[in-house]
This record gives C-alpha cells, sequence and structure tokens, in this order.
C-alpha cells in the first residue's frame, strides 16, 4: 500500500477513536514541523530521512508532505510515495504562507519564523490578496424586461429567461 494511502486510513481511525484530540496533537507536531521548516533551507531527502530529521514517525512526515506539496516549486508525487522515495521540500514562501491563510491555519501563519522570510507588511498583503480571491462577486440581476444579454435584441422573458 503506498504510504498517502495509508498516512489517509492512520487519520481516519485516529479521528475516530480519538476524536478531536487525535488532530490537536496532530497540529502540535506539525507547528513544530513548520518551526524547524522555516528555519533551515530544505534539500532533497527520503521520506524515512526527513522523518528522522524531523523527530517524527513516517505517517506523520506523509501527512506534512500531503499538507505542505501544494506549496512546493516542485511537487512530490505523493500517490506512489515510499518510504525510501526521494522528495523535496524546496517551498515558495508567499504560496505555503497563502495557503495557510486558505486553510485557516493561524497557529501556523502567525509563527514568528515567518520574519526572517517575509515583513509584516508583505504578510499583510498576502492575507488580503488570499482573502480577496476567494470572494464571490454576484453579476448584475437580468431583469425580465431586460433585454437578453445574449444579444437577439428580444426582452430577457422572450430569449434566454423563458420557463421551459
Amino acid at each position: 500500500m503506498a504510504l498517502l494511502e495509508e498516512w489517509r486510513q492512520h487519520a481516519e481511525k485516529g479521528q475516530q477513536e480519538q476524536g478531536a484530540r487525535f488532530w490537536q496533537e496532530y497540529f502540535k507536531r506539525e507547528t513544530e514541523f513548520y518551526k524547524r521548516i522555516l528555519e533551515s533551507k530544505p534539500r532533497r531527502n527520503t521520506v524515512q530521512g526527513y522523518a528522522k530529521k524531523y523527530g517524527v514517525d513516517l505517517l506523520d512526515m506523509v501527512g506534512f508532505l500531503d499538507g505542505i506539496n501544494d506549496s512546493l516549486k516542485e511537487k512530490n508525487n505523493l500517490e506512489e510515495l515510499g518510504a525510501e522515495s526521494e522528495v523535496n521540500l524546496n517551498y515558495d514562501k508567499e504560496r505555503l504562507y497563502k495557503n495557510m491563510v486558505e486553510a485557516k491555519a493561524e497557529w501556523l501563519y502567525t509563527l514568528p519564523q515567518w520574519d526572517k522570510h517575509l515583513t509584516q507588511e508583505r504578510r499583510k498583503e498576502l492575507y488580503k490578496e488570499q482573502k480577496r480571491s476567494k470572494t464571490v462577486v454576484k453579476g448584475e440581476k437580468v431583469g425580465r424586461n431586460d433585454p437578453c444579454p445574449c444579444g437577439s435584441g428580444k426582452k430577457y422573458k422572450k430569449c434566454c429567461g423563458r420557463d421551459l
């Protein structure tokens, strides 16, 4: 079984057996992981090598890789991940920050280790950009007697707006 599938089963089982406590403990380990990632320059290593380096078990490391993968400059192939698979943790700092904001992971995007990478002003800008990118703006509603937006010249109610 691929490690990613094993991680997902482990997380599902942990949530069923321990509930919120499982995720609280996982998020504590995840916070320590991100502190160390932000303090160092990640290089290429195996999944097992990174797990040993960061002092976590193999499945937690796979969970971290799953969480950071969208923020990497070169994504890892998580579906085929094995303990000896070589992976990279070369992240795009702005994308990582935005992804943490999107995930509502305040415990991660407020880490003091970000000071080394992004100014307070830039973090505020990225935060606003991310929040704005998810805002849905509805277009102007077409009235029944308005000209149809398809360009037919008919009233909307006699064209695209009629009940079929």
